[in-house]
């Protein structure tokens, strides 16, 4: 039996890159996956092929920056099957722009589709999973709550407030048996990796750049009922960069 034999779990950013493969990756262990991206074109996409190879999935239509449409996802999610037993918030953009041109309302769109969609995504999906025994969540932050490059203000804000929601999340949903985790990925190429140069991937202490499978082994992981003494907890997936010291080399 595979082992999310029967979940319903629910994928945010399903259309492609990360959220695709870890919609994909639920699909094969057994789970009912609902996909759920604002790309109709791409997130329908990745339910035919989920559904081509014999598993089971359906898309739903969602701006996650829109409260809304969150609030319709879960609806229809509890219409058609009854009940959530896993959220994967992995819904993210960017504004790569210096912070003197950075406008309000560019900083808005940023937090609201990352930051402020995996708190009410998280928040309506517990409604539905208290009341069947509990559940779990996982979201997905990135290295950039830790470490930055120039003109990154924007998205670094909204990934270190999903590590800090995530624990403020488990301490208020404990009660309910809802578990919930967060995963913080480095460098995870989603195109061409077979382009990428031999520095990119010796930089690493794994000595290679990541794919989106590690992102998606990491979240049946943290959700396997198995692992729920794990919970609040940040599980940084970088091929160590985050702990490699890095000077500049002596003349």
């Amino acid at each position: 039996m595979m082992q999310f034999e029967g979940k319903i779990v629910i994928v945010t950013g399903a259309a492609q890159g990360i959220g695709k493969c870890v919609a994909e990756t639920f699909a094969q262990e057994g789970a009912t996956v609902i996909a759920a991206d604002i790309n109709a074109q791409l997130g329908k996409g990745t339910v035919d092929q989920i559904n081509a190879n014999g598993n089971n999935a359906i898309f739903i239509h969602t701006d996650v920056a829109n409260p809304t449409d969150i609030e319709l996802l879960i609806k229809r999610t509890i219409d058609q099957f009854g009940r959530i037993d896993i959220l994967i918030n992995n819904t993210g953009i960017g504004c790569w722009k210096s912070p003197y041109d950075l406008s309000v309302e560019e900083w808005d769109t940023v937090i609201n589709t990352n930051l402020r969609s995996s708190f009410l995504c998280a928040r309506e999906a517990a409604k539905t999973m208290r009341l069947n025994g509990g559940g779990s969540i996982v979201n997905i932050a990135s290295t950039r709550a830790f470490m930055s490059e120039p003109n990154s203000e924007a998205y670094a804000a909204t990934k270190g407030g999903i590590v800090a929601l995530t624990h403020a999340l488990a301490a208020s949903f404990a009660p309910d048996h809802i578990q919930v985790n967060c995963i913080s990925p480095g460098w995870i190429e989603t195109r061409e990796y077979d382009q990428l140069r031999d520095i990119d991937h010796t930089q690493h202490f794994s000595q290679r750049v990541g794919k989106p499978e590690d992102i998606a082994r990491a979240c049946l992981f943290l959700t396997n009922p198995a692992n729920n003494f794990i919970n609040g907890t940040n599980l940084t997936i970088d091929g160590g960069m985050t702990k490699k010291m890095i000077y500049e080399p002596e003349p």
